[in-house]
């Protein structure tokens, strides 16, 4: 399956991403097919070839949460973002167990 990814460049402290496309099973700083773009998180520079990204989409490429949020927050693509967080259910506590503690 391919996917559509970033690929972490830049030095130590200062990262910078590829878009690109690349099998699902290769390694992140491995091959890949196609450079479609780069992505500075620092100053929010986010460019891509849409005209490419979306061939690639119709060939059956999937975007990784990240990268599919930010082609919609860029639009080049439609639809919803994804939760990349999901935070954790806080526990409930039975009332009985609240006032034994508050009396301790």
């Amino acid at each position: 399956m391919l996917r559509i990814r970033l690929q972490r460049r830049g030095k130590r402290g200062y990262a910078t991403y590829r878009v690109v496309v690349a099998d699902g099973h290769a390694p992140i700083k491995g091959r890949f097919i196609e450079d479609l773009g780069h992505y500075n998180p620092h100053t929010d520079s986010f460019v891509v070839d849409a005209e490419s990204v979306n061939n690639w989409i119709k060939k059956g490429a999937h975007p990784s949460d990240t990268v599919h949020n930010l082609l919609i927050t860029n639009k080049v693509i439609k639809g919803e973002k994804k939760m990349l967080f999901h935070p954790k259910p806080k526990a409930e506590v039975a009332p009985a167990e609240t006032e034994a503690a508050n009396a301790s």
